[in-house]
């Protein structure tokens, strides 16, 4: 089994335990929203997407913020949840790979974000997202990821997880550059940064 197939499994299976964690995982995205408000206002632009968005808390916390958003993610399960809540009603969710070409046209967003998506990822995978993130943006993409204040417990489910989390936090600002026209880095919590990325 490949590990692409191997994540698929992992994240449908806990699917129902990121469930449980929504409405807090909304609380926590609203309030970072609040905060870089003087960095970035996302009510100032129009559309949207959130690649690998799993249950949608972040997709709903942006379409409140007034935007169009369109969520993507491979496992099917995570989807669901987000779909069959009401107040998502307005949101697109498709089931879709987060490292491989995307089914929109270049430019089609004013945004794109993906929220704890990168560390996961090997460098070969993570490149494809910047690419196809960076083809997809009009004005900026968004990282919000871990920056390198990694906790304890932090290390150990990323351990577990299998992801290349210990490589993603000493390169992910070199990788970035490569990919983007800017890279402006900002603290959202003490373990966790935006990285504002200007595409070309």
């Amino acid at each position: 089994m490949k590990k692409k197939d191997n994540d698929n499994f992992l994240f449908n299976f806990i699917a129902p335990i990121y469930g449980l964690f929504y409405k807090s995982q909304k609380k926590n995205y609203l309030i970072t929203i609040n905060n870089m408000r003087s960095e970035l206002n996302l009510s100032e632009y129009s559309n949207i997407i959130d690649v690998g968005c799993g249950t949608g808390a972040l997709c709903s916390v942006l379409n409140k913020e007034g935007l169009q958003v369109t969520g993507i993610e491979p496992a099917e399960r995570m989807l669901k949840i987000g779909a069959k809540k009401a107040e998502n009603s307005a949101i697109k969710f498709i089931k879709c790979s987060t490292c491989s070409k995307l089914p929109f046209p270049d430019k089609s967003f004013d945004l794109s974000i993906a929220s704890y998506v990168a560390h996961g990822l090997l460098p070969k995978d993570r490149k494809q997202l910047f690419l196809e993130m960076s083809r997809l943006s009009k004005h900026y993409v968004i990282i919000h990821d871990y920056n390198d204040k990694r906790a304890f417990f932090t290390n150990i489910i990323e351990w577990l997880e299998g992801g290349d989390y210990f490589n993603f936090i000493k390169t992910v600002q070199t990788e970035l550059k490569e990919h983007f026209k800017t890279v402006r880095v900002v603290n959202v919590k003490k373990q966790a940064a935006w990285y504002i990325c200007e595409p070309y």
